[in-house]
């Protein structure tokens, strides 16, 4: 009753019941990092300087505001004085020019450890990297003007203890990196969702392990034996103190943040049970630095300036929860520690140098970088012709190889089969499509992660992997991959999955849709998971269902429609439609009766109606194709020059352009009048034929559509051209006709039966019985 005198309390309890969700920590701690990371964002900005002119380089501006940052946390935990810090900023104020000596004296002494002028107290000795003397200067800051001091005094009065590592990495790099400082805010990964893809890859096999390591311990202590239940206890937790855990496309760490505090929580348990057997040993364990900790999480990624922050991200993470279950007390010096666990390196691919990439003038060939500008008219978004970056070519391209590990996990980047050689470049594509031979050219870039992981499974070498992949994994050419590493001698099983996942990267931002795989060596059983009900709030929701059984390669339970056999009596029946190499062969008929179509004999049979998945499941665009199937060059020329001098100046020079970007980009060029692939097979099929079947490549619904034999279909078409299917469909045309009849309706109403594609237009060939 006292406490209610308090008005805190009381608001308190208002929002226990008005609004919940206001309470929920997860939610302060995003809008806290968040806030942070904006004000960074702005220091960055206004270092590496604008429109006056470069400042300071952007390493030299990273390594600044990161040794900042851990001196702004230090001091909200405790290991530098509480507000020393802040305090030092406040000095400067009337003193700008003593900042770079005053804070370059802290970073000298963090880094040895001692007496600190500056902050007139002792400090721990730091170590690890973060404030050792580098390339940027040494350890001495950057000089900062009125502002700039502002922002910073700012940034250090915020709580640093509350800040959530899962997200503060994605925030700070993109803090540092100006293409994408206007998506800040938005961009990071919820920690439910990383958590639902670690607990089955790592924590369900250590649990195990734990639940039977305490079932031995019980007997031990039953038989009266504690010393034996400790010593079994102690093993425990020496074998987790040496688990590593590889995040090969590790980023800015979220992933491996969320493994190290999960251990963590596992290594508390066994701590607590260690010391009902043996009192003060966990105490002494934990000082003596045998502790989880970040030595034993590895990460590999391409991106310079997100290895840095990954390392920072860990050693908070870490010492966050040190603190949250020692209190003030401080870890064994030094505090940081450079275990190099995390490198810059592209995991997939190793090689001795690399070479520009060169055009056919001998020019080297550049691509544009990713970042955008807003266009002077519109406001919209559109590429930035100034960024670009050289296409470089590797050489002696190999498999990389990874770090020893027990267990794998991560977000692999994804990239499509088809846009492998657009975003990487020719030559890397190529030599990473030679180096893993296993692979088709059609598999997007997180399948060669995932088939690395796979191998390592098989082999022995790690326990576990899971992956955050696209949710086309379920398609056939991707299954088809997942589907040998289950089979063979050394197989493996999935043991977790889901097909269709929710992957919003944060409030405002666009969701995409993820699949989740989790493997292990052998045969066995796994849970399957389908999503029943989402809300992507602030703190998203996501309600599953579960399924157990045997998980098959296209992530479904039961029957397995990919181990079926191939039936040589359906050879030849399907096929893709065609594939045009160049959009200058898609005209509007207002472009075809300008080209001769009605005028000109013959051109009817080679300009004809289009269609692709989207007009035949959404709204036809109503245009033709240029189709020359059968023609040469001559033959063209001299019987429809309009269409002849059409191509010449909307497809010759694209097909020049790109004659040496690939295999078959010679032979585009050298037929350059004709379909990239005219299907010549298809068209075979269809010689006699008034109709096919269609359906689209890739879709979540299926349909099949019968098409007239005239309309020419896309490559994401794929088209069942047999004497069969027609039949089929001119039988099932007259059953529901009968049916209609039958049921008193009138053959008079045509009009009806063509709405709903019941009524057949085309006859019964002559001599051809119902039956």
């Amino acid at each position: 009753m006292p406490d209610l005198r308090c008005a805190e309390v009381r608001a308190r309890l208002r929002q226990v019941w008005e609004s919940p969700q206001s309470l929920n920590p997860a939610l302060h701690r995003q809008a806290v990092t968040r806030e942070i990371a904006g004000l960074l964002a702005t220091l960055a900005r206004a270092l590496e300087g604008g429109k006056a002119g470069p400042r300071h380089t952007a390493a030299h501006v990273a390594t600044f505001l990161m040794r900042c940052i851990f001196c702004m946390f230090a001091q909200s935990v405790g290991l530098l004085p509480p507000g020393s810090f802040s305090r030092l900023l406040e000095r400067c104020r009337a003193n700008l020019p003593g900042l770079v000596p005053l804070v370059g004296d802290l970073w000298h002494t963090m880094d040895t450890g001692g007496f600190c002028i500056a902050l007139e107290a002792p400090v721990p000795r730091f170590n690890g990297g973060l404030f050792r003397p580098g390339p940027h200067g040494g350890a001495d800051p950057l000089p900062v003007n009125v502002d700039e001091l502002g922002l910073l005094i700012q940034a250090a009065g915020k709580d640093w203890a509350e800040v959530e590592p899962a997200i503060f990495g994605t925030l700070l790099e993109n803090a540092l990196d100006m293409k994408e400082r206007g998506r800040l805010g938005a961009q990071f990964t919820p920690r439910a969702f990383v958590e639902r893809l670690v607990l089955p890859t790592v924590m369900e096999p250590l649990r195990i392990d734990w639940d039977g390591v305490r079932a031995a311990a019980d007997r031990k202590i039953e038989d009266g034996d504690t010393p034996a239940a400790a010593a079994f206890v102690r093993d425990f937790h020496a074998k987790l103190c040496a688990v590593r855990v590889l995040d090969p496309a590790c980023g800015t760490g979220n992933f491996l943040y969320v493994t190290l505090e999960l251990m963590k929580r596992l290594e508390g348990e066994v701590l607590d049970t260690l010391a009902g057997y043996a009192p003060n040993e966990a105490g002494r364990l934990d000082l003596a630095g045998v502790t989880v900790d970040p030595h034993q999480f590895l990460g590999l990624d391409v991106n310079p300036r997100a290895v840095p922050v990954a390392k920072l991200v860990l050693w908070i993470g870490y010492l966050q929860w040190h603190f949250r279950t020692n209190g003030r007390a401080p870890p064994a010096e030094p505090i940081l520690r450079d275990f190099r666990t995390i490198q810059e390196a592209d995991a997939l691919l190793a090689y001795d140098r690399t070479e520009a990439e060169r055009d056919g003038a001998g020019r080297p060939v550049s691509r544009w970088g990713g970042r955008t500008k807003l266009h002077p008219l519109t406001g919209e978004a559109v590429p930035d012709e100034t960024d670009q970056v050289l296409v470089l070519r590797p050489v002696s391209g190999r498999q990389a190889a990874w770090p020893e590990a027990d267990f794998i996990v991560g977000n692999p980047p994804f990239v499509a089969g088809k846009d492998l050689r657009a975003e990487l470049g020719t030559g890397y594509a190529e030599a990473l499509w030679a180096a893993y031979p296993e692979l088709p050219p059609s598999a997007d870039l997180a399948l060669f992660f995932w088939w690395r992981a796979a191998e390592a499974v098989r082999s022995g070498m790690v326990r576990r992997f899971g992956f955050i992949t696209s949710n086309s994994i379920r398609q056939v050419f991707c299954r088809k991959v997942i589907a040998k590493a289950m089979l063979g001698k050394d197989a493996l099983h999935l043991v977790f999955a889901v097909p269709d996942h929710p992957w919003s990267q944060g409030v405002g931002s666009a969701a995409v849709r993820i699949a989740m795989t989790v493997a292990a060596p052998g045969l066995g059983m796994g849970r399957l998971l389908h999503v029943t009900r989402e809300t992507m709030a602030a703190v998203p929701e996501v309600e599953v269902a579960v399924q157990e059984g045997i998980v098959n390669a296209d992530l479904t339970v039961g029957a397995n429609p990919g181990a079926t056999e191939r039936l040589s009596a359906n050879e030849g029946v399907c096929s893709r439609g065609m594939s045009l190499h160049g959009a200058g062969f898609i005209v509007s008929p207002t472009t075809a009766a300008a080209l001769g179509l009605g005028k000109v004999p013959g051109l009817e049979a080679h300009i004809r109606p289009y269609l692709n998945g989207r007009d035949m499941t959404g709204t036809s665009r109503g245009v033709l194709v240029i189709d020359l199937f059968g023609l040469t060059e001559t033959e063209v020329r001299q019987r429809f020059p309009a269409v002849f001098q059409h191509l010449l100046l909307h497809i010759k020079p694209e097909r020049d352009a790109r004659a040496t970007s690939g295999p078959d980009s010679a032979q585009y060029a050298k037929y350059w009048w004709l379909h990239g692939k005219p299907r010549p097979e298809l068209r075979a099929a269809l010689r006699g034929l008034p109709r096919y079947i269609a359906t689209v490549e890739t879709a979540k619904h299926r349909p099949f559509i019968f098409q007239p034999a005239t309309l020419l279909p896309d490559n994401m078409l794929v088209c069942i051209a047999t004497a069969e299917a027609y039949y089929l469909g001119v039988l099932s045309s007259r059953i529901h006709v009968s049916w209609a009849l039958a049921a008193g309706g009138d053959l008079e109403d045509r009009p009806r039966y063509n709405k709903t594609r019941c009524f057949d237009p085309f006859p019964f060939p002559q001599g051809c019985s119902m039956l």
